[in-house]
């Protein structure tokens, strides 16, 4: 599976995003993104210790972002593959086992249809695809 269409990245991240992946892996090293899909901790992308999640026959690879491999199930794949996710952060807390839990601010997913479509605006953020 391509990590792009028409050569824009399936996955970035806000600035924000990126300060607090550099954050959480001060103390994990080695985590992953895993877009959650939508049970007890809605459809919030997870961040998991690397060795600690295990990634599945039925995972894609979206992309990375800030290093940082991100995948999500084929199913909600297939539901959201003609949509570009943006990963940000918003105050609140994370999932119960996302690491972003307990330092009162979370990971959010916007998204944006490919080609132009603004399905869930950014606002104020900087979107990089480092």
């Amino acid at each position: 599976m391509e990590t792009t269409v028409n050569g824009e990245p399936r996955v970035l991240a806000t600035d924000a995003a990126l300060d607090l992946i550099a954050e959480i892996k001060r103390d994990h090293p080695d985590i992953l993104f895993h877009q959650s899909g939508g049970c007890c901790d809605g459809s919030s992308p997870m961040c998991y210790p690397a060795n600690e999640f295990m990634v599945g026959d039925s995972d894609v690879k979206l992309g990375e972002i800030g290093g940082v491999p991100v995948y999500i199930s084929i199913s909600q794949f297939e539901a959201w593959k003609h949509t570009q996710l943006i990963i940000d952060v918003v105050p609140g807390r994370g999932g119960m086992f996302s690491l972003d839990n307990g330092r009162e601010k979370r990971f959010l997913t916007r998204s944006r249809l490919f080609g132009g479509g603004e399905a869930c605006a950014v606002p104020d953020a900087t979107v990089r695809t480092v």
